[in-house]
């Protein structure tokens, strides 16, 4: 009976339109815009689809029907693509400008090929400035978390030594901020995947394992917790 009633009492996961819900007003809170572009993804389908069902409908009812359904469908699609980046982008945001936020975005953030790690391959104990590292088809990318004109010599060391393991492999350095010539914390995927192929998938692999095997483990920048500020994009699919 115990057994039993410690289940029923076990607080249960919200819902999937719960999760829904919460993820939007997180993201209505953070960008107040997102819920009119959401609305704007909405609608333009929806009038696709009931302008189609007149043209081409000629009087069917059911045809009809079936455009404006498909537009409505469309369009709940795309507003939902539009609250999973407008999401990511305010999640990122709560995070933005602390130490470990870029190792945050490595960790949960990367598509397209690419691998990071939330552990920083060069950290300044006093400034609290970071070098992070991701491997993918365009490369090394080697990413400095701080003023430029702080970091900008420890891009450069890391640099070295990457370019002395693996002379052959591109390496992109970026520096992470709101300066000029930075890369602001929410494009920081974009901007790798647009880096230019050049590796291999077994490539990756391999010079991934090969400055892993050569890495002495760091410990994370004191600040946020990257586990606990993941973007949950999955719940928003």
């Amino acid at each position: 009976m115990a057994r039993t009633k410690d289940k029923s009492s076990s607080p249960k996961e919200p819902g999937r339109i719960k999760q829904m819900w919460q993820v939007f007003q997180m993201t209505r809170r953070y960008d107040p815009s997102s819920q009119w572009l959401m609305l704007l993804g909405f609608l333009a389908p929806v009038l696709v689809g009931l302008g189609l069902a007149l043209w081409l409908g000629d009087g069917n009812g059911l045809t009809i029907a079936l455009w404006v359904i498909a537009g409505v469908l469309a369009g709940i699609l795309v507003a939902l693509v539009i609250l999973g980046r407008r999401a990511e982008r305010a999640a990122y945001s709560q995070i933005d400008g602390q130490p470990g936020a870029v190792g945050a975005v490595l960790r949960s953030g990367l598509r397209g090929g690419w691998v990071g790690n939330e552990m920083p391959i060069a950290v300044n104990g006093k400034t609290q400035d970071a070098v992070y590292r991701a491997v993918g088809r365009g490369g090394v990318a080697l990413i400095s978390e701080g003023p430029a004109t702080r970091t900008k010599r420890m891009l450069n060391d890391e640099q070295r030594k990457v370019a002395r393991v693996l002379p052959n492999v591109p390496i992109t350095l970026i520096t992470v901020g709101h300066e000029e010539g930075s890369v602001e914390l929410h494009r920081l995927p974009a901007t790798l995947r647009k880096t230019k192929r050049t590796l291999t998938k077994p490539e990756v692999l391999a010079v991934s394992n090969r400055l892993n095997s050569l890495q002495t483990p760091l410990p994370i920048p004191k600040g946020i917790d990257p586990l606990k500020v993941r973007p949950q994009r999955g719940k928003m699919r």
